[in-house]
């Protein structure tokens, strides 16, 4: 008489083999050990995931030509180099994008009815960057068949001087004051407290040294030297 016990740990192997095929290879490798011996398999599929970054998700700009026309011209505005990273990667942009997006792109808060200066019209925030960054792609196109994000350093810095002298035609509004704006947007988003979409990672206030929102000197308001600190954002104070 065979041994029971053999004979059924060779029959528990045979079934969970041919299970295996029948289930169209389901349970391989590890899938098995770990049946037959109650224990995972040490071997694990790594999974790589992507951690989402939704402070950079566009709520205003709807064309994505408009808001690559937009960074570019951050960017040369506010250019990476030596010292510290550029508008792009301090999420200017997309603090940009977020302002127009709620009421300051609307004006919520400023005078808009007449009198007008002759030949103008109020237009929102909103209006005139989304104009003016529109302006800047038919602009360079016209020059120089490309997007303007296309185009070298100092093409861009060419243009972007035709719209600050205030040479180039923009309805209700002058050029200069579509630059004018981009540029004060450019450097709010360089410098303001993250919570608002800038200065990612508070790179912009460690490039001045600044300290952020702290909470309180106390405990260095007698120091005669400089006191190097950690900036610190508004999001730290729950």
């Amino acid at each position: 008489m065979a041994d029971k016990k053999n004979v059924d740990s060779t029959s528990r192997r045979a079934f969970l083999k041919t299970s295996g095929v029948a289930l169209g290879g389901l349970i391989v490798g590890g899938g098995v050990t770990s049946l037959l011996t109650g224990k995972a398999s040490t071997e694990k599929k790594q999974t790589k995931t992507t951690k989402v970054d939704y402070s950079e998700a566009l709520q205003f700009f709807k064309r994505s030509s408009d808001f690559d026309a937009l960074s570019a011209a951050t960017e040369a505005i506010y250019p990476e180099d030596e010292n510290g990273p550029g508008a792009i990667k301090l999420g200017v942009p997309y603090y940009i994008d977020k302002q127009l997006a709620g009421s300051y792109g609307h004006n919520v808060n400023d005078y808009m009815k007449i009198p007008f200066q002759e030949g103008e019209a109020p237009l929102y925030n909103a209006d005139i960057i989304l104009q003016g960054v529109r302006r800047l792609n038919e602009v360079s196109n016209t020059q120089h068949k490309k997007l303007f994000k296309e185009l070298t350093e100092d093409q861009q810095i060419e243009i972007l001087t035709q719209f600050e002298q205030g040479k180039v035609k923009m309805r209700l509004v002058n050029s200069a004051i579509f630059f004018a704006l981009l540029r004060e947007m450019t450097l709010e988003g360089c410098y303001c407290d993250p919570v608002y979409g800038g200065n990612k990672n508070m790179a912009g206030w460690k490039m001045k040294e600044y300290p952020g929102a702290q909470m309180s000197y106390a405990n260095i308001i007698e120091e005669e030297k400089f006191i190097k600190m950690q900036p610190v954002s508004l999001a730290s104070h729950k």
